[in-house]
């Protein structure tokens, strides 16, 4: 039989991790999708050209940096001192560090280039004469949008999002440096398990861990289904 108070250890993490995932994916979903979308589109001018190539060796940085460097500087950042911290606090805006809305910004950013990736390589095979009749029949560059490059990106954005929200489920080191540990607000299931291992509450670390594993499977699963549906398409 399980402990009713580890059970309830269990469950505040996972509901914190479960809805900073779904938040994430969610702003990645709104902003993130035109970002890949501009990205794909070819520029006539070298100097937007060049700029784009930037752009997404910037928005690629979390794939080679540690995620606790990320969350350095995030941290330094939001500090009230400094940064964008200290702009919030002369303005009577609460600080980012330890709250929720601040480890969202921090898995947006660190979960960007999972999702901009798939995203950007199936807005990239879309053909240029569909969007070239598109451009001829549709006069609006948002309804184009919306109305051709969307629905023959679902696929990637689909991918993007369940990579999106995956990753961020497994988040550790950015979480801890921006958000530290607090109870129903910041401590997500990977600070947990992180805290009952170092309790040597290895009975907990098991059942957070295989919380985390069965999550893994599933997504993995729906991945590789999506990606083989895909191929055969």
């Amino acid at each position: 039989m399980i402990d009713p108070s580890l059970m309830s250890a269990m469950l505040s993490p996972f509901w914190v991790s479960v809805k900073l995932a779904s938040v994430t994916t969610l702003c990645l979903l709104l902003f993130a999708t035109p970002v890949a979308y501009w990205l794909a589109k070819p520029s006539r001018h070298h100097f937007v050209a060049r700029f784009k190539v930037l752009l997404m060796g910037i928005i690629a940085m979390p794939l080679v940096l540690p995620p606790t460097v990320i969350g350095f500087y995030l941290l330094l950042l939001f500090s009230p001192s400094a940064g964008m911290g200290k702009w919030l606090s002369e303005h009577g805006i609460s600080p980012l560090i330890f709250t929720f809305e601040g480890l969202v910004i921090g898995s947006i950013i660190y979960s960007l280039p999972f999702y901009i990736q798939p995203v950007y390589a199936q807005f990239i095979r879309i053909p240029h004469s569909v969007m070239d009749v598109a451009r001829l029949l549709e006069p609006s560059r948002f309804k184009r949008f919306v109305r051709v490059a969307l629905p023959q990106a679902r696929i990637g954005i689909v991918l993007g999002s369940l990579i999106g929200f995956a990753h961020t489920i497994g988040e550790f080191g950015v979480v801890l440096m921006i958000g530290g540990s607090i109870s129903d607000e910041t401590k997500v299931i990977s600070i947990a398990i992180y805290e009952q291992v170092e309790a040597l509450n290895y009975e907990a670390a098991h059942m957070m861990s295989g919380f985390l594993i069965i999550i893994g499977v599933v997504m993995v699963v729906l991945i590789a289904s999506l990606s083989r549906m895909h191929q055969r398409s």
